[in-house]
């Protein structure tokens, strides 16, 4: 059984930081690629970042996140970070941590259909 518990949500004002961390356990967490996603009241669930197996070397970032925020994963802490950094009123949305079967030894992925574990979620909000 694979469980992802993230923390690190909040409120925060434009322009700020936070940072999101998911613990999983249940599975060699270091094989698979992992993924953060958002989704805001009344809209789709939408990829932000992933990262894969091997770390940093190879992740993949959403256009409208790209610069701003950085994934990064501690195997030997089975834990996936996502740093937010220079928030915008935009960025607000429930932010989700994800893997899947399919994701072992995988690049990062922007495709939600190879994620079947998902997270509770985490609220972020970004005040103007």
């Amino acid at each position: 059984q694979v469980r992802l518990v993230e923390s690190g949500g909040g409120l925060v004002q434009a322009g700020g930081s936070l940072r999101l961390s998911c613990a999983a356990s249940g599975r060699t967490f270091s094989q698979y690629t992992m993924g953060w996603f958002r989704q805001a009241p009344g809209k789709e669930r939408d990829f932000v970042a992933a990262i894969s197996w091997s770390g940093s070397s190879s992740t993949l970032y959403a256009d409208s996140v790209k610069g701003r925020f950085t994934i990064s994963r501690d195997n030997a802490k089975n834990t996936v970070y996502l740093q937010m950094n220079s928030l915008k009123p935009e960025d607000t949305a429930v932010y989700y941590c994800a893997t899947g079967g399919s994701l072992r030894w995988f690049p990062p992925s922007l495709d939600t259909s190879k994620y079947d574990y998902w997270g509770q979620g985490t609220q972020v909000t970004v005040s103007s």
